[in-house]
């Protein structure tokens, strides 16, 4: 099911209690909503998890696509879409110090080994040096899209929103997966009223609302390791669901 960010938004409106949008109007809304899914993808990278072959350019320096903000895994070389020779990890120190030359080696369709800093989120190297022939599937945590901002003074309708169907709608589609919905509304509402703290409560409330957006990261991150295919030969995933 895909939630439209409408739905969202409508529930904020109904919780804030301003339901003609004087306080909060429309687009502040919108853009809250927009800051929400950027700041899962800060602490969820893999919330947006993306699967994509890309085509390696000359040499041993490879970017993300452009919508990427962080690389997770490069699983395999593909080069005519029916899977090829896995693509290890390994760790650049120990080439630098045997083959200092490496960057210059003979460049190759096939790729036997990738290196990661996560210093340098969009950038990973490999080796042997790639030739434009070689193309990769890796995965990686992509930018959500921006929800378009409605126009000045605009309001949402009046009639009754489903989170997927809706027979006037205005906005569109969350990016993130539909299980981060409600952690999207407290963000939402944290901000909302945040903008308000002068005002008796509001400090508390939006201290709350970001308590339970923060919370509902951490519980679902506990809850995909607690039924995520385990190996009894990886110490980090056993450690992991043990935390």
């Amino acid at each position: 099911m895909t939630i439209y960010a409408q739905s969202l938004v409508r529930r904020a409106v109904d919780t804030s209690q301003d339901n003609t949008s004087i306080r909060w109007p429309l687009r502040e809304f919108v853009r809250y909503l927009n800051d929400g899914q950027r700041e899962i993808i800060l602490y969820r990278p893999d919330a947006m998890a993306t699967n994509a072959n890309i085509t390696c350019v000359s040499g041993t320096k490879q970017t993300l696509p452009a919508n990427g903000t962080k690389l997770i895994e490069v699983i395999r070389n593909n080069p005519a879409g029916a899977g090829g020779r896995v693509v290890r990890l390994t760790n650049r120190e120990i080439l630098d110090a045997g083959s200092p030359g490496w960057h210059l080696n003979t460049p190759s369709a096939e790729i036997l080994h990738f290196m990661y800093d996560a210093r340098d989120p969009k950038v990973f190297y490999v080796f042997p040096p790639a030739t434009t022939a070689a193309k990769l599937d890796i995965v990686y945590s992509a930018n959500p899209t921006d929800i378009a901002l409605p126009a000045e003074g605009a309001s949402l309708p009046t009639d009754s929103l489903s989170d997927n169907t809706s027979p006037s709608v205005v906005l569109g589609t969350i990016s993130v997966p539909d299980i981060y919905a409600n952690a999207l509304v407290d963000y939402m509402l944290a901000r909302s009223y945040m903008k308000d703290a002068d005002y008796a409560g509001n400090a508390q409330r939006a201290q709350n609302h970001y308590a339970l957006f923060a919370n509902a990261l951490g519980i679902e991150i506990k809850a995909t390791l607690s039924v995520a295919p385990t190996s009894m030969s990886n110490p980090n995933i056993n450690k992991n669901l043990s935390a």
